[in-house]
């Protein structure tokens, strides 16, 4: 397929593809029971994923690419998936979950680094329409979503990622598994989107609050809350939290209180 269509990797779109099928099954087997069940890939290059997605009782797999190389390649797939396979042409930052599917999908994806993480942000805004996701990630994204407090890959995504979602690292892989071979190693995520937030916090307030802490994690919270408008020390002692306790340290019910304090505050300029 790759020589038949010329699909050399564009990095301008974060390609690199992944063409062994024990892989490429364990990654369809990691989002559990398809059977009935609609499934949105993005970035399916060549069809490798496309083909094991299909090979599951998914009643319907649709595939959301950008180049048309790609889609291209996949018209012989296409004519033989029996009717469950949907071809789309498009950028799947640009594209909403509604315009692509009715109800509940999962997501199943190799998908482009370059756009991996605010594809998964934006994702986690509709927990009723997707029940579960199993992403692949540069390693250290990865790492970054399942980090516990107190860790070097603690930071913002974390707490943002696991307010919203339980997420575990499925299997990793080596550079050499793709085609071409990244200049990172990469790791599968499994996600599954919490019905309602893990603790309570008005959405705004609390990526305020995130960006604040985190934008100076070495500093303790009484420096970097600052930022915020409000008195640090005021917030601290309403969320029942040491000032003195740097932002690396917090849990993400921490965070929580920090953020309903700051919006009881009335917000930055009017605390």
């Amino acid at each position: 397929m790759i020589e038949r269509f010329g699909l050399r990797a564009d990095k301008r779109l974060g390609q690199h593809f992944l063409l062994d099928p024990a892989v490429l099954d364990r990654i369809a087997r990691h989002a559990g029971d398809l059977a009935g069940r609609a499934v949105l890939e993005v970035g399916p290059g060549p069809g490798g994923l496309t083909r094991a997605l299909l090979a599951t009782e998914a009643a319907r797999v649709i595939a959301v690419e950008r180049d048309p190389r790609c889609l291209d390649a996949l018209q012989t797939l296409l004519a033989h998936a029996g009717g469950r396979l949907d071809l789309v042409q498009g950028d799947a930052l640009a594209l909403e979950l509604a315009d692509l599917v009715d109800g509940p999908v999962v997501i199943v994806a190799n998908l482009p680094y370059n756009v991996a993480t605010p594809l998964l942000v934006k994702w986690l805004d509709t927990p009723e329409r997707v029940p579960r996701m199993v992403l692949m990630f540069q390693r250290e994204v990865a790492l970054r979503l399942v980090a516990a407090p107190g860790t070097a890959a603690y930071g913002r995504l974390s707490v943002l990622v696991q307010w919203l979602a339980q997420a575990q690292i499925a299997m990793h892989l080596p550079a050499g598994a793709f085609l071409p071979p990244p200049k990172v190693s990469s790791s599968l995520v499994r996600l599954e989107p919490r019905p309602q937030p893990l603790a309570p916090a008005p959405r705004a307030a609390f990526e305020r609050v995130l960006k604040a802490a985190f934008g100076q994690r070495r500093k303790m919270l009484r420096a970097s809350l600052r930022t915020l408008g409000c008195p640090p020390g005021d917030l601290c002692r309403t969320a029942g939290i040491a000032e003195t306790a740097r932002a690396e340290t917090l849990s993400v019910e921490d965070f929580c209180r920090l953020a309903q304090a700051y919006a009881a505050a009335g917000g930055a300029g009017q605390c």
